[in-house]
């Protein structure tokens, strides 16, 4: 057993039960929401929403989610800490890191390694100290420590900026044991960036680390790889069906189940209760993009498929449970 450190405080890792590992409660643009409120509308009323559609989801017998909502994602801690309160039978676990695809933010361009040439020595990168910080004392004096570590790579591949945060958030992880989960890009083979540089580079146990997104792709023979050197395979994006089908996505989970895998891979829909990257005239076309989809359609269907009960419980239970517990440290 271990302690998952969550938004209402630690946990014993037994006590996750039925976990979605990446689901976000509101993804937002600061800069924008705070000069342009109008979408946004009353804070109240968002919080209310969010509790209702959490708490559909806790009805459904899911215990824990991972919100991987980092900065450069629009995470504001106390909003969060309102939905919490009024959730008492789901746990949810808050991350720290930096979520870019290309260059670090503004903030980090004229600080740490930035400034190596002029120093003429190796200036240490702040970024590893705020991510330890939020682990190990708490987000911005709320007292709310984060229980993972995030950052990105996507289609356009290892840029400098990626590969700092992704160097910062390996050098946090070995300081405090705290896991990771990566975006990554499966169609681009991003995974092979994360192993070499996560991995190869900066020792990090691949088993402490989920690869996200993997679901969306179908080349199974590239996720059996992945799997195989002994990441996690996040098949976390159910519901977001514009690029690929609902099908797609579950048969490649059946697939993998079938070559062994399952105890590999956690599912989950990257849903939110509000998203700011999208005009909400967008959203009718993402029907089945929902907290509730897993159970009433995703798991139905791979049941359908062969996939076994326990199967479905290794993927939902056992490897959240897993990663969480393993110690990095030793």
């Amino acid at each position: 057993m271990a302690v998952v450190e969550t938004v209402r405080g630690p946990v014993d890792s037994a006590a996750l039960e039925r976990t979605y590992m990446h689901e976000h409660i509101f993804v937002l643009t600061p800069d924008v929401q705070q000069n342009y409120p109008g979408e946004w509308g009353d804070e109240d009323a968002r919080i209310a929403d969010a509790v209702e559609k959490l708490g559909a989801l806790s009805a459904q017998g899911v215990r824990t989610i991972v919100d991987p909502t980092v900065i450069g994602l629009g995470r504001y801690i106390p909003r969060i800490q309102r939905v919490a309160e009024q959730l008492p039978d789901l746990n949810i676990v808050v991350a720290t890191g930096c979520y870019t695809y290309e260059e670090v933010p503004f903030f980090f361009h004229h600080r740490g390694p930035a400034l190596n040439e002029a120093a003429g020595t190796e200036v240490p990168d702040p970024m590893v100290d705020m991510f330890v910080g939020d682990i190990e004392d708490g987000i911005a004096g709320t007292g709310v420590k984060a229980g993972l570590l995030k950052c990105a790579i996507d289609q356009q591949g290892l840029t400098p900026g990626v590969e700092r945060v992704m160097r910062a958030v390996a050098r946090a992880h070995l300081r405090t044991g705290t896991p990771i989960t990566v975006h990554t890009h499966p169609g681009a083979h991003t995974g092979s960036d994360v192993k070499r540089v996560l991995c190869d580079e900066e020792g990090v146990d691949p088993g402490r680390v989920v690869l996200g997104h993997s679901g969306d792709t179908t080349d199974v023979d590239h996720l059996s790889e992945l799997a195989e050197a002994g990441f996690v395979l996040g098949m976390d994006r159910f519901g977001i069906n514009l690029e690929t089908t609902f099908e797609a996505r579950a048969e490649t989970v059946v697939e993998m189940c079938r070559r062994g895998y399952a105890d590999r891979m956690v599912l989950s829909q990257d849903a939110s209760c509000y998203i700011d990257w999208i005009d909400p005239a967008v959203m009718p076309l993402l029907p089945q993009w929902h907290y509730l989809h897993i159970a009433d359609e995703v798991l139905p269907y791979l049941e359908r498929r062969g996939v076994t009960e326990e199967q479905i419980d290794t993927m939902l239970v056992d490897v959240p449970r897993r990663y969480f517990e393993a110690d990095a440290k030793g």
